[in-house]
This record gives C-alpha cells, structure tokens and sequence, in this order.
C-alpha cells in the first residue's frame, strides 16, 4: 500500500507517465471535457473537493514549469487568481481567453474535475523535468 502522496490510482498513474511539455487540466464544475480526454471526476458535491486542495496536492507531487489560466479568472473570480499567483510565485503564469482554454483541453492527457463551483476556476498545468539526485 502506498504510504504518501497521492492515493488517487488514476492520478498518481497520470502523473508518472507525463513527459516534458504535457499538460493536465484542473478543472471547475462546468468545465467541458472534450470527448476522447479522459476526466478523473473528483466530484462529491459542490465546493468539494475545492480547486485549491486538488492544485495544492497535485503541485506537491508534480513538477511544473508553467501554468496557463483563463483571463477571465482576473476579474471574475480574484481571489482563485491571487492565490495562483502566490501559490506558484516562481512559476510562469499565462493567461489566454477562455475560449482558446477549452481548444488546450482538447490536447491535455487529464481533465481532473474537481468540486468547485465558482467560475473559471480551471488551470492547466504543464510538467516539466525533474533530474533530482544523479547516480555516480
């Protein structure tokens, strides 16, 4: 049994296998999943689990390089946009409409749907490479 991280089978799957320059999709309740991307439904109800626990969790165990948001989350829902940027303060963070979002997700190895219910809470997270320690 596993002893940390993610328990999750699907995600921590998802997560061994990506390679530099793919990206997974975290997403709000209203996100559409585009037909032939699998989705990971973590839905119980609305608000759980939030947006913030799955970035939270998946950041920890996921090397990223860059993330891309929605424009529309600036103004529309702030406090997800702050916390994004204070979350991954070290991390490029690029915005595009949320229409050229939804066309990315067409191309995302995952759509992990989370619970929350306020809007454009969706980001896309593009993994990078991790070398950690090298064998002599």
């Amino acid at each position: 049994m596993k002893k940390s991280g993610i328990l999750n089978s699907h995600i921590a799957k998802v997560l061994a296998d990506l390679g530099h320059t793919d990206y997974i999709v975290i997403a709000d309740i209203g996100l559409p999943v585009p037909d032939g991307v699998p989705k990971i439904d973590l839905a119980l109800t609305y608000g759980v689990p939030s947006f913030r626990d799955v970035v939270h969790v998946i950041s920890e165990d996921m090397e990223i390089e860059q993330i891309t948001i929605a424009e529309e989350m600036v103004q529309q829902n702030e406090d997800t946009f702050l916390y994004m940027q204070d979350k991954f303060a070290s991390i490029p963070l690029s915005r595009c409409s949320h229409e050229e979002f939804k066309h990315y997700c067409q191309k995302a190895k995952v759509i992990i749907r989370t619970g929350e219910s306020r809007p454009y809470a969706n980001c896309i997270l593009h993994a990078g490479v991790h070398f950690g320690a090298t064998q002599q």
